[in-house]
C-alpha cells in the first residue's frame, strides 16, 4: 500500500512536470512568433538565461490559474454567464500579464492582446498534455472525481445510500431520431443501455408517448415537472382577460405558467425533496437552481446566481478557455454548413445569418456544458433527483433539419454528454439511476411562407379585407435557447415582434407556435363563435379551411360546443370526431381527444389553425421560420421517448400507452418512490454482485473505449 502511495505521488510529480515542461517550450515558441511578445533576462540574453524565464514565467501563471483564476470567477458570478464567458480570455490574459511582472529573472512583456493569445494557447496546451497524461491511468481519473466528491459530501456529511435519480431531457429528440441514431452508430452510449447488436443484455428500456396538442417545451416541462399542462394552449397565446400575449419562454410568463401549476395541482414540484434544476424553463421546486428561466426574471441576488453551474465549470480556466475556445468553433462550424447549404441550393432551407451562429454555439456549447458541470456536481454531492435539459439538438434542428448532417453531430456530442455522466456515476456517494427522455419530436417541412409566399398572418388579413403587405415578413422563431441567451445577458424579456399589450379595438392577433397558429380579437372580450366570426369577417373562415397549407381549423359554434372546419366545407363537431374524424384523419390516433381537451382551455383562441400534414413523410408546414418544427399536431413532434434503467418499473403495462406530460409526471413521481432492487430473475442472480449492481441501478460500466475519450469531467468540445 505504502509502495503504491509514492507511485502515485511520484506520477503526480511526474506529470506536473511535464505540463510544465510543455508550457515553458509553448512560450518560448510563442514568444518567437509573435512580434509583441518578448522574453527577457535582466542579467542576459543568452539562451540559458530565456529558457530560465519562461521557465519561471510559466510556473508563475500556472500557480496563478490555480490559486487565482477560482477566486476571479466567485467574484464574478453576478456577470451575466454569456459574458462571463467572453471575459475568459482577457482574464487569463491579465494572469499571464501578472506573471510576466513577478518574474524575478526577468524583465518581460507583452501587449495586452498579444497575453491574451499567448494565455488562450498555453491554457489549452496544458489542458492537453495533462489529458494526455492520464489517458490510461483510470486511477487518476477516479482519485480527481472522489476528490471532488469529498468536497460536495462535506456540505452534506449524511449522503443516504438509497438510490438517486438523474433525468435528462434531449429537447426535441423524438423517439424516431433515437431509434435511427441507435442504429447508425451516432450515439453508442444508447446503444450499449439498450444493447443494440452487441449480444449484452441491455439495462434500459424505451418506450415512446404522445404529446398533447400543444408539443413543445412549455407545455411539456411544465407537465413533467409540475404534473399540470391545464391551458397551455401553445408556445405562444393571447389572453383577453389579461390582454397580455404569453409566451413560454418569456421568464414574466414562466413564472406566471408556473404559479398556476403549483396553483391547479396543490404541488411544489417533481424536484421539492433535496432536487436541482438545471437548463429548465422551470424550477419543478428545486432548491437548487441554474440556467432556469422562471428565475430570470428576478433581481439579481443570491436566490438566481447559476452558484453550482457556473463556478463548477468556469472556476477551472481550462475547462473555461476549452469552452470559449469551442464556441468559436461552432461558430465557425454553423457559418461553414450554412454556407455549404446555400452553394448547394438545399430545400428546405431557412435564414441563418446574424446573431444565430452565435446563439446556436451558446445552446450547443456553453450551455451543454454549464448544464452538464452542474448536473455532475449534484451527483458528488448526493442530491436525490436531478432534472436537466440540453437544448442542443432542438436548436439546431430548427434551422438545418431534423435529420440533417448538423443535426447529427450535435446528436453525438449529447451521447457523450451522457456517457461523461454515468462515468461520474460510478464515483458518486450513492447510486444513481439515469432516465433519459424528451419533451417532444421534430417534423420537418419547409415553411408556410416559403411554400406559399405569404405568412399566416397575411392570409388572415386578406380573410379580413384588410391590405396585405406587398412583401411578406418573417416570422420570428421561438426556438428556447435564443430565451436562454437573453436570460444569461440579463436582457429585457421581450420578445420582438410580440406585444405584451396590443391596443383595443386592433386588428387580429395571429401568433405561430411552429405549425400551429392562434387567431384573436382582441376587442371582442369573450371567444368568439363561429357565427359571431362569420358575421364580422364573412370570408376569413372558408379562406383558412380551403387553404391547400391549412389542415383543419377549431372554433366554437352556437349549435356545437365547438366544430372542426375542413376543406370543401366540412365541419364537425367534437364529439363526433371519433365516428367522423374529416380532416383529422391524416393526423392518426389521439388526435381527436388532443383538440377536445385543447377546446376546454380558457385561453384557446378565437381560432386554433393547424397546418396541412403529409402523412406519407411526416411534413408540415410550420408558420415559424423553421425547417423542423413543433407545436401542433402531424408528424413526429408528437412522439418523444422516455429511456429508463430495467431496475425501474414498466413506464405503462403492456398494450397501454404513455399519453400526456401529465401522465409522464405520474411515472417519474413513482419511479423516484421505488427503492431501486426490484426483484431479480433466477437466471439473472448471478449477474447482481459487486461492481454490478450500480450497472443495474442505471449507472452502466464505462467500456475501455469511453475510458480512453473521457478523461475529464467535462462535456466534450
Amino acid at each position: 500500500m505504502r509502495g503504491g502511495r509514492w507511485r502515485r505521488i511520484a506520477g503526480q510529480i511526474g506529470r506536473s512536470i511535464a505540463v510544465w515542461a510543455v508550457s515553458t517550450l509553448t512560450m518560448l515558441i510563442l514568444a518567437g512568433l509573435l512580434p509583441d511578445f518578448h522574453l527577457q533576462s535582466s542579467g542576459s540574453d543568452s539562451a540559458t538565461t530565456i529558457a530560465v524565464t519562461a521557465a519561471l514565467g510559466a510556473g508563475a501563471f500556472g500557480v496563478l490559474s490555480a490559486v487565482v483564476w477560482p477566486l476571479l470567477v466567485r467574484l464574478l458570478l453576478l456577470v451575466p454567464a454569456l459574458v462571463l464567458g467572453l471575459l475568459v480570455f482577457f482574464l487569463n490574459g491579465s494572469l499571464l500579464l501578472l506573471a510576466l511582472r513577478i518574474n524575478p529573472s526577468g524583465d518581460s512583456e507583452a501587449a495586452p492582446e498579444t497575453a491574451v493569445i499567448v494565455a488562450a494557447v498555453m491554457s489549452a496546451v496544458a489542458s492537453a498534455t495533462g489529458a494526455a497524461l492520464t489517458v490510461r491511468d483510470d486511477d487518476a481519473y477516479r482519485r480527481r472525481l472522489s476528490r471532488l466528491a469529498l468536497r460536495r459530501r462535506r456540505s452534506r456529511p449524511r449522503c443516504p445510500q438509497t438510490p438517486g435519480t438523474v433525468f435528462v431531457q434531449l429537447d426535441g429528440v423524438g423517439h424516431d431520431i433515437l431509434r435511427d441514431a441507435v442504429a447508425k452508430g451516432v450515439m453508442p452510449t444508447i446503444g450499449r443501455w439498450l444493447a443494440a447488436g452487441d449480444g449484452e443484455r441491455p439495462t434500459h428500456r424505451v418506450t415512446p408517448w404522445r404529446t398533447d396538442w400543444s408539443s413543445q417545451t412549455g407545455a411539456s416541462q411544465l407537465g413533467i415537472l409540475h404534473g399540470s399542462t391545464f391551458d397551455i394552449p401553445a408556445f405562444r397565446w393571447y389572453e383577453k382577460d389579461r390582454g397580455e400575449v404569453m409566451v413560454c419562454n418569456r421568464p414574466t410568463s414562466a413564472v406566471e405558467l408556473q404559479r398556476r401549476a403549483i396553483s391547479h395541482t396543490g404541488d411544489g414540484g417533481l424536484l421539492t425533496d433535496d432536487g436541482a434544476s438545471r437548463g429548465n424553463l422551470f424550477s419543478g421546486g428545486a432548491g437548487e437552481q441554474a440556467l432556469v428561466l422562471s428565475i430570470a426574471a428576478r433581481r439579481r441576488g443570491r436566490e438566481n446566481r447559476s452558484r453550482a453551474g457556473y463556478f463548477a465549470y468556469f472556476s477551472d480556466p481550462a475547462n473555461a478557455v476549452r469552452t470559449a475556445l469551442s464556441f468559436i468553433a461552432d461558430v465557425g462550424r454553423e457559418i461553414g454548413e450554412s454556407t455549404r447549404a446555400r452553394i448547394r441550393r438545399q430545400r428546405p432551407r431557412v435564414g441563418r445569418g446574424g446573431l444565430y451562429p452565435f446563439i446556436r454555439a451558446f445552446a450547443t456549447v456553453v450551455e451543454r456544458d454549464v448544464v452538464v458541470a452542474a448536473v455532475m456536481g449534484d451527483m458528488l454531492a448526493g442530491r436525490t433527483a436531478v432534472y436537466a435539459d440540453l437544448v442542443a439538438y432542438d436548436e439546431v434542428a430548427h434551422h438545418s433539419g431534423p435529420r440533417s448532417r448538423d443535426a447529427e453531430k450535435v446528436l453525438a456530442r449529447l451521447d457523450r454528454s451522457l456517457a461523461l455522466i454515468a462515468n461520474v456515476a460510478e464515483h458518486a456517494p450513492r447510486p444513481y439511476r439515469i432516465v433519459v427522455l424528451s419533451d417532444h419530436g421534430q417534423s420537418p417541412g419547409e415553411t408556410f411562407r416559403a411554400r406559399y409566399g405569404l405568412t399566416l398572418a397575411d392570409l388572415v388579413r386578406a380573410g379580413c379585407g384588410l391590405p396585405v403587405p406587398r412583401k411578406a415578413e418573417r416570422t420570428h422563431s421561438g426556438a428556447e435557447a435564443r430565451a436562454a441567451v437573453r436570460a444569461a445577458l440579463r436582457r429585457p424579456d421581450e420578445t420582438r415582434g410580440e406585444r405584451h399589450r396590443p391596443a383595443p379595438h386592433s386588428e387580429p392577433i395571429v401568433l405561430a407556435s411552429g405549425n400551429l397558429g392562434l387567431i384573436s380579437f382582441p376587442d371582442v372580450h369573450h371567444r368568439m363563435t363561429k357565427e359571431e366570426i362569420d358575421a364580422r369577417h364573412p370570408a376569413l373562415l372558408a379562406t383558412l379551411a380551403n387553404h391547400p397549407g391549412i389542415g383543419f381549423l377549431l372554433v366554437r359554434s352556437d349549435r356545437h360546443d365547438g366544430v372542426v372546419l375542413g376543406p370543401y366545407g366540412a365541419e364537425i363537431p367534437l364529439d363526433r370526431l371519433d365516428d367522423e374524424p374529416g380532416p383529422l384523419a391524416a393526423f392518426g390516433p389521439g388526435a381527436a381527444d388532443a383538440v377536445r381537451r385543447t377546446h376546454s382551455f380558457p385561453h384557446a383562441a378565437d381560432i386554433m389553425v393547424n397546418s396541412f400534414h403529409d402523412p406519407a413523410d411526416g411534413e408540415v408546414l410550420a408558420f415559424e421560420e423553421q425547417i423542423g418544427s413543433h407545436g401542433g399536431l402531424g408528424g413526429p413532434q408528437a412522439h418523444p421517448f422516455l429511456l429508463s434503467p430495467l431496475t425501474l418499473s414498466p413506464p405503462v403495462d403492456d398494450g397501454a400507452e404513455l399519453t400526456g406530460a401529465e401522465q409522464v409526471h405520474h411515472v417519474l413521481r413513482r419511479w423516484l418512490r421505488e427503492p431501486g432492487e426490484p426483484e431479480t430473475p433466477a437466471d439473472d442472480a448471478e449477474a447482481v454482485t459487486g461492481r454490478d449492481t450500480k450497472r443495474r441501478l442505471g449507472a452502466p460500466r464505462r467500456s475501455p473505449r469511453v475510458n480512453r475519450v473521457l478523461r475529464v469531467p467535462r462535456a466534450g468540445m
